[in-house]
C-alpha cells in the first residue's frame, strides 16, 4: 500500500517531536486493533468491507477513546485510499472546500478519498449539507465520528447516505491487553505490578486512550522503573470517571437514576446518583430532576415526596456540598421506597391532549363569573350551586365540564398509598352523582 506522507503515516511524529504513548501505539491494521468484535469479527459486514477494500460512507458512534479515528484510518489504508481528516471543532467552510479540492485531484488520478470528520455533530445542519453532493457523486467516502446519538445530531439526508456503526467501551480484558502493549512500548525496563495493570484498566472506564495516558503518567512517577500501588494512587487522585455533560452518557445515567427510583430500588438509585456526582454533575440538576420524579412517579400516592424533594433542592442551594448532596440522597431514597403512582402524570397528559386536539369549548354559563350587572343579565353564574351549602360540602349531580365533555375522566387513582383513599372517595362521590335527582345536563 502506498502512502501520501505524514498525514497517512500513523506513527510518524510531526516535526520529529514527542508523541504520547497512545499515538505511538495506534495500530495500522485490524490485527492490532482492540475491541469492537461485534462489528469487526470475521464475516461481519464492516469487516468484509475493510478486508475487501470496498468502503461505503459510514458513521462511527461511540464514547471517547474506543478507536473511531483509528478504525477510519485502517479502513482507508485497506482500500489504498487517500485519507483526509477534519475536526468539526476547528474546521469551517474553507477547510471543507480545501478537502473537496484535494479529493477531486485524487479522483482525477483514479484514487478514492476517505474524508474523516471527527466530532461531526459539532457541524451545524448547513455544514453537514455541504458534504451531500460529494458523497452522492463519489468524490469522497465520508466517515464521521461522533459521541452523540446520530439520530438527534445529524441530518436525515446525511444519515440516509451512511451506515451507522455503534462502537462500545472496551472490556476490562481488552484494556489490560492494551496496557501490557503499552508497557512494552515504554521500554527502559518499565514494569508494573500485576494488580496495577488491572487497576489502570478499571480506572480507564472503557477508554483505551485514557488507559495509556494513565500508564504513561504512572511510568513518569515510577521509582526505579516499577509501577506500584503507591504510584497509581498518586496518579489517580485527580482522575475522574467519564461523565459527558449534555451527551448520551449524561442522559443515560439520569435515565438509569429515574428508572431505579420508579422501580423502587433505593440502592441502584444511590449508585447512579453517586456516579453522576463522581463525574462532575451539578447536584442542582439532579435535585430538579428528583422533583420531577416526585410528581411523575409518586404523585398523590405520597404527596410528602414532593415536599421532601423541594426541601432537598433548597438545602443544596443554601448549604452546598456536602450537606446538600446528602439531602438529595435522602430524597432519592424516600422516593424509591414510596408508594408509586403515575395517575396524576397520566391525567395531566390526557387533559393536555384533550385541549390540544379538541374544540375550544365555551365555559358553561353557570360556571362563569358575574362581576357586573350586564353579566348577571346574561345569566353568567345563574343556577350555580355553592358546594359549601350542599350536604357534605358536595353538590351531587353538578357538572364542571362543558356539556360535550361532561363524562370525561382523566384521573384514575391507583390502589396504593394515599391514592387508595382518594380512589375510594371519588368512587363514593360518583355514586352520589348517579343517585342524585338534580342533574346538570342529563
Amino acid at each position: 500500500m502506498t502512502s501520501d506522507g505524514p498525514q497517512d503515516n500513523l506513527f510518524a511524529p510531526e516535526s520529529g517531536g514527542y508523541q504520547p504513548l497512545a499515538a505511538r501505539l495506534r495500530p495500522l491494521d485490524l490485527e492490532g486493533y482492540a475491541g469492537q468484535a461485534h462489528i469487526l469479527a470475521p464475516g461481519k459486514p464492516l469487516r468484509q468491507a475493510i478486508d475487501n477494500g470496498q468502503l461505503h460512507s459510514m458513521i462511527f458512534w461511540g464514547p471517547p477513546g474506543v478507536g473511531k479515528t483509528t478504525l477510519a484510518r485502517i479502513a482507508a489504508e485497506s482500500a489504498n485510499a487517500h485519507f483526509l481528516q477534519l475536526s468539526a471543532v476547528l474546521s469551517g467552510v474553507k477547510e471543507i472546500r480545501e478537502a473537496i479540492a484535494q479529493a477531486r485531484q485524487q479522483k482525477a488520478q483514479e484514487r478514492d478519498t476517505v474524508l474523516f470528520v471527527d466530532e461531526v455533530h459539532r457541524f451545524n445542519k448547513s455544514q453537514q449539507d455541504a458534504f451531500l453532493p460529494y458523497v452522492e457523486d463519489g468524490t469522497v467516502i465520508f466517515i464521521g465520528a461522533t459521541t452523540e446519538n446520530p439520530s438527534f445530531e445529524l441530518n436525515n439526508a446525511l444519515l440516509s447516505r451512511s451506515r451507522v456503526y455503534k462502537l462500545r467501551p472496551l472490556e476490562q480484558d481488552e484494556l489490560e491487553a492494551v496496557v501490557r502493549r503499552g508497557l512494552v512500548a515504554l521500554g527502559d525496563g518499565i514494569t508494573a505490578e500485576e494488580e496495577c495493570v488491572g487497576e489502570i484498566s478499571g480506572h480507564a472506564d472503557g477508554d483505551a486512550r485514557r488507559a495509556l495516558n494513565l500508564l504513561e503518567l504512572a511510568a513518569d512517577l515510577a521509582e526505579e522503573g516499577r509501577i506500584t500501588r503507591n504510584t497509581l494512587e498518586e496518579v489517580l487522585q485527580a482522575s475522574l470517571r467519564r461523565f459527558d455533560k449534555g451527551g448520551d452518557l449524561f442522559y443515560d445515567q439520569i435515565s438509569a437514576l429515574h428508572k431505579a427510583v420508579r422501580g423502587s430500588s433505593p440502592d441502584a438509585a444511590l449508585y447512579w446518583f453517586c456516579r453522576m456526582l463522581d463525574g462532575g454533575c451539578d447536584p442542582l440538576y439532579v435535585a430538579r430532576r428528583v422533583v420531577r420524579m416526585a410528581s411523575e412517579d409518586i404523585g398523590n400516592a405520597d404527596p410528602r415526596a414532593l415536599t421532601l424533594s423541594l426541601e432537598a433542592w433548597q438545602v443544596q442551594e443554601r448549604l452546598g456540598s456536602p450537606e446538600g448532596e446528602l439531602a438529595i440522597a435522602q430524597a432519592i431514597v424516600y422516593l424509591a421506597c414510596a408508594a408509586k403512582s403515575n395517575a396524576v402524570y397520566s391525567a395531566y397528559k390526557a387533559a393536555r391532549a384533550e385541549v390540544e386536539q379538541g374544540a375550544s369549548e365555551e365555559v358553561p354559563l353557570h360556571l362563569r363569573n358575574a362581576p357586573t350587572s350586564l353579566m348577571k343579565e346574561m345569566e353568567h353564574g345563574a343556577d350555580y350551586r355553592y358546594a359549601h351549602d350542599e350536604e357534605g360540602g358536595y353538590a351531587a349531580g353538578e357538572n364542571y365540564f362543558p356539556e360535550q365533555l361532561q363524562h370525561s375522566q382523566y384521573y384514575h387513582p391507583v390502589d396504593r398509598g394515599l391514592e387508595q383513599k382518594i380512589r375510594e372517595k371519588l368512587q363514593y362521590l360518583r355514586e352520589r352523582d348517579k343517585s342524585s335527582t338534580i342533574r346538570r345536563y342529563d
